[in-house]
């Protein structure tokens, strides 16, 4: 093994520290907000929290667990993400593969036209009216729908099935007698692992956290995902306005306090769970186009 350099060692421990620097930075966050969640309200004002919990106690979760609108909105959430998921990928990956094939007709105009949806957009209103046209507010199908394709995440497919899927491949199942469709399926899909993951982590990770399309589409508080309804957790006052005892307001206050803590690793709890499993094709995909062989 070829022994490094002075300078080579100095150069990996900055690298080192800087990596460290960066994963605390990260990481602190997310730790700070779990242990809040289940210390006392005393502890985090004083700025006593730091490292380890103090004055465990766990009445916030009790009160959110407790709440029905939480366990609607979590399946809601489920259902919207998975369908989301499912649907995103069904349109992004054929879409992807055909731009990847230079044999599609006017393969150049369509890519631009879908590179100007991504700088350019009806907005807000003109969606909603057509939405309002098609039956679409107030449905279950708003918020599957919207948000599931994205033009950034077709052109991740274009680009890796243009780089990884060989044109000699296809033209030895061409010569078999494959058709397009059965080589997408027999051939593509099971080559792309890496990219699936990817897409579908993205877009799982913009439907769990997706609150506004709920927000501006809807109106039934039985369609709304869990997020909307941490939203209006968190705004919550609970009546303070109306509480005339200092100390029994200060209760309330710090109440609120440990309920948002809580509410945000409610939230986050499930869709970081789902990462470690698909990490290994993460780092796979995110390095799409980074090397040229």
């Amino acid at each position: 093994m070829k022994r490094l350099s002075f300078g080579d060692k100095m150069v990996n421990i900055v690298f080192y520290v800087i990596l460290t620097l960066l994963v605390i930075i990260c990481f602190y966050p997310v730790w700070y907000a779990f242990l809040a969640s289940f210390s006392d309200a005393t502890y985090i004002n004083s700025g006593a929290l730091i490292l380890v919990p103090r004055g465990i106690q766990f009445s916030a979760y009790e009160y959110a667990f407790a709440q029905p609108r939480l366990w609607s909105g979590y399946a809601n959430t489920i259902l919207y993400t998975v369908c989301g998921t499912f649907f995103g990928l069904a349109v992004s990956l054929p879409c992807g593969y055909a731009l990847s094939r230079k044999d599609l007709p006017f393969r150049r105009a369509i890519m631009a036209v879908f590179a100007f949806t991504m700088y350019f957009g009806g907005g807000l209103i003109p969606t909603y009216i057509v939405c309002s046209k098609l039956h679409l507010v107030n449905t279950r199908w708003i918020l599957i729908i919207l948000g599931s394709v994205s033009v950034y995440n077709i052109i991740l497919i274009r680009t890796f099935c243009g780089s990884t899927i060989p044109n000699e491949l296809r033209e030895a199942a061409v010569v078999d007698g494959c058709s397009n469709s059965r080589f997408f399926f027999a051939f593509v899909l099971p080559l792309s692992k890496a990219i699936i993951a990817v897409v579908a982590l993205y877009i799982a990770v913009s439907h769990w956290n997706n609150y506004y399309n709920a927000l501006v589409y809807t109106t039934d508080t039985s369609l709304h995902p869990l997020q909307l309804y941490l939203r209006q957790l968190l705004l919550i006052t609970m009546g303070t306005d109306s509480v005339s005892d200092p100390d029994a307001l200060k209760e309330i206050q710090d109440m609120i306090l440990t309920i948002r803590y809580a509410v945000i690793v409610i939230s986050t709890l499930p869709i970081m769970c789902l990462y470690p499993f698909l990490q290994k094709y993460f780092v796979q995909g995110v390095m799409i186009g980074s090397l040229k062989g």
